[in-house]
């Protein structure tokens, strides 16, 4: 009986340890114990690989920066060197987009804005002549100082004289009249010369014209050459913005 009771009481036992071996694996496999362990792990790989990040970032941007610097005075260098050795003289041989600039002297000699200008017109009157081979290319100097004498446009009778005769290439032989001056149904006016056609048809402009209110090269055509359709007016005044 005591043997029995002995055995059984050695069964439960054994029984008993297995079963709180087995308790314990299952407990050690438990679903949250096994994510828990994952997360740590992951907070670990996580934590170290900040770390990492870190010191990479602590040791490459400072080699960047300086890598910048060097390659910015480096630059700035090259750039002193070339100007020290590039002296080209640019007053002797500008380049295209350089303003050059000379030094003015202490006293500079005034000239008035009206002398300038008058200096200007003759030229642009014998360019204009030169370019359409005109006998009056050789008065254009008086031309200009006979407008001024009589307070007329200095291109008024160059344009005229483009318009009634091409530039004094058709007209009645030895008439010098280049302007169709004192033209009628029985004859037309002749000058001795062209520097007498200049005198004459200027003065005549200013006192049988402008002092009369005929201050338009319109108006002057409706006196000048009434039968015009308005060409002749139209001719004029784009002959004389040629001569602008």
């Amino acid at each position: 009986m005591r043997e029995l009771n002995a055995g059984i009481s050695f069964f439960l036992k054994r029984r008993i340890k297995i079963s709180t071996n087995l308790t314990d694996c299952l407990h050690l496999w438990h679903p949250d114990l096994v994510e828990r362990s994952i997360l740590n792990r992951e907070e670990s790989f996580g934590f170290w690989k900040n770390i990492i990040f870190v010191a990479v970032f602590f040791v490459i941007t400072p080699v960047t920066i300086g890598v910048s610097l060097f390659s910015l005075f480096s630059l700035k260098k090259n750039e002193v060197v070339e100007k020290k050795f590039n002296t080209t003289n640019l007053i002797v041989s500008p380049k295209s987009g350089v303003s050059v600039y000379a030094s003015l002297p202490g006293n500079v000699p005034t000239v008035s804005s009206s002398i300038e200008y008058a200096d200007a017109r003759p030229q642009i009157i014998k360019n204009y002549l030169e370019s359409y081979n005109s006998p009056l290319t050789p008065y254009a100097n008086l031309i200009v100082e006979t407008a001024d004498e009589y307070s007329i446009d200095f291109r008024l009778i160059t344009a005229i004289s483009q318009q009634e005769s091409n530039l004094c290439k058709i007209i009645p032989p030895g008439s010098y009249n280049c302007w169709g001056w004192g033209i009628t149904s029985v004859g037309s006016l002749g000058f001795d010369s062209f520097a007498d056609g200049i005198e004459t048809v200027s003065k005549g402009l200013r006192q049988n014209y402008l002092n009369k209110g005929y201050s338009t090269v319109d108006e002057i055509m409706s006196k000048y050459t009434p039968q015009s359709n308005g060409s002749w007016a139209y001719g004029v005044n784009s002959f004389m913005d040629q001569m602008e």
